[in-house]
């Protein structure tokens, strides 16, 4: 029955990426941005669905097995106030000039900006390698979802490889329409069934009340911050939702909204949304270990859909792991259609110029788009496969490479001093230190700064914004023509219909 159920779901989320199909207009821009006609519900449930994976659901509600409730305020409370100050500063800006220049991809806005080809190589592959770890949270919450909920009867790579062709199937077909009405569906089913999962799972351990009671009395170091959260870590993490505003991504659905006005509703309801998601997911990793006690490494990924098998009976417990899915799949369509149309934009550049083979990339960017998105996805499950880390934890260190990126976007829409020495100077300086610190903290768990409680992406931010303004300071100003395009006279980026909209 569970499986039935299941598949079920996977035929109605096939369906509904395969209907962008239809609608496909056959141009580069409406694969890859929708030709920017994507509504305000649309673009919410875009925006929260591809932040929201299984990083949110598995990995939040497996932290808080090991470290209490204390992780909601880690990251979500953080989330729900800086997220929507980034969409209303950065998304609506970065989608004004989107629009006028005829942006694509997050490369082709940061090497116009300024004009650098040695910048914008070198971000790709920066990008590129911070998004590998986001990619396989999501093949790997599949498997393990796939894997608990049908009483290990399915492999956990059988499932990561389902998920893999679904997404694959619809992404190629209909592109970044397909995504973002698929995206629509998967998070309405995560938000209603992961709150229907919590219901009912304290509804079957006896009601809130007595939940809370048996943690009170077995497991009260759950209910408080403890030595497991220190002060410094609690305010450092804060810096890790600055990571929304250099997600490919979220760049690309930025691209895809139809007015700057589209983004006033996600602006306002994406608090709400993650209050939604988040609460049952770090309750339900606190009850589970209750239920589950012993769990270490990455098993205590797993705790949620422990749960929902130990307490949902068979039809329930379809729906709910398919609630899980939904999150998964919901960030794993947008991610990897992102970076196929990265990689598909930079190969026509990377190739020498007249050759036939750069001719034909240039006329079959759709198709080679396409073809992009199956050999990411491809590689993502091999790779998954041996894959065996904390998702909470692979989620923050990917996190944290690209927060450290953010005085990157800031510099680009509100310092017209920055330069592209300033700009590379960041990007390296990330890189390097990013490596350095996650090989210093691979087998190191809970590693901080010097033992501090301060968290590996503060020292990142700090490193990145002295970096680009230095190098910016050294170097020659910025051409101004090209400035003017991102800095208009009027001090407005936004035309007057647009503004309106």
């Amino acid at each position: 029955m569970t499986l039935l159920i299941i598949a079920g779901y996977l035929l109605i989320v096939l369906a509904i990426g395969l209907t962008g199909h239809r609608l496909f207009r056959g141009t580069s821009e409406d694969y890859f941005v929708a030709s920017r006609t994507i509504g305000p519900f649309v673009l919410l449930m875009s925006l929260f669905g591809t932040h929201m994976t299984a990083f949110s659901l598995l990995g939040a509600s497996g932290e808080a097995y090991r470290r209490g409730i204390g992780v909601f305020a880690l990251m979500a409370s953080s989330s729900a106030l800086v997220a929507p100050l980034v969409f209303l500063f950065i998304g609506t800006r970065v989608w004004s000039v989107g629009k006028r220049l005829g942006h694509l991809t997050q490369i082709e806005f940061f090497r116009h900006r300024w004009n650098s080809k040695l910048l914008g190589n070198l971000l790709a592959v920066v990008l590129v390698g911070l998004l590998v770890p986001y990619l396989l949270i999501g093949v790997k919450g599949g498997g393990i979802t796939l894997h608990q909920i049908t009483g290990e009867s399915v492999p956990e790579w059988a499932g990561s490889l389902v998920m893999c062709l679904v997404v694959m199937i619809y992404v190629i077909f209909g592109g970044v329409r397909s995504t973002a009405w698929a995206n629509t569906f998967q998070t309405m089913v995560f938000m209603i069934l992961g709150g229907l999962a919590c219901a009912m799972i304290v509804r079957q351990i006896g009601g809130l009340s007595v939940a809370m009671s048996r943690v009170l009395a077995e497991r009260p170091d759950l209910l408080i911050r403890g030595e497991s959260i220190r002060p410094l870590e609690l305010l450092t993490y804060a810096l890790i939702p600055l990571s929304v505003g250099m997600f490919p991504h979220v760049f690309m659905h930025w691209l895809t909204a139809r007015s700057a006005g589209t983004f006033r509703f996600p602006i306002v309801a994406y608090p709400v949304c993650v209050a939604i998601v988040w609460v049952p997911s770090v309750l339900l990793g606190v009850l589970g270990a209750l239920e589950f006690p012993g769990l270490v490494g990455g098993a205590t990924n797993s705790v949620l859909v422990r749960l929902i098998h130990s307490h949902a009976p068979g039809f329930m417990a379809g729906l709910l792991a398919a609630g899980v899915l939904a999150a998964v799949m919901s960030s794993l369509d947008s991610q990897t259609l992102s970076i196929s149309t990265l990689l598909t934009r930079e190969l026509q550049r990377w190739l020498p110029k007249g050759s036939s083979l750069r001719q034909a990339v240039q006329s079959n960017n759709v198709l080679v788009g396409r073809a992009f998105v199956a050999v990411v996805l491809t590689g993502t499950f091999l790779l998954s496969i041996g894959a065996n880390r904390s998702l909470f934890r692979l989620g923050i260190w990917s996190f944290s490479g690209f927060a450290a990126l953010f005085p990157l976007i800031v510099a680009a829409l509100y310092w017209r001093r920055s330069t592209s020495q300033g700009a590379v100077a960041c990007v390296l300086t990330t890189a390097i230190l990013w490596s350095y610190l996650f090989m210093k903290a691979w087998k190191t768990p809970g590693y901080t700064i010097g033992d501090t409680g301060i968290m590996p992406v503060a020292i990142l931010v700090v490193a990145s914004s002295v970096a680009l303004i230095v190098g910016s300071l050294l170097s020659r100003p910025p051409d101004e023509e090209r400035t003017l395009q991102y800095f208009p006279r009027s001090g407005n980026l936004f035309s007057s219909d647009e503004s309106s909209a």
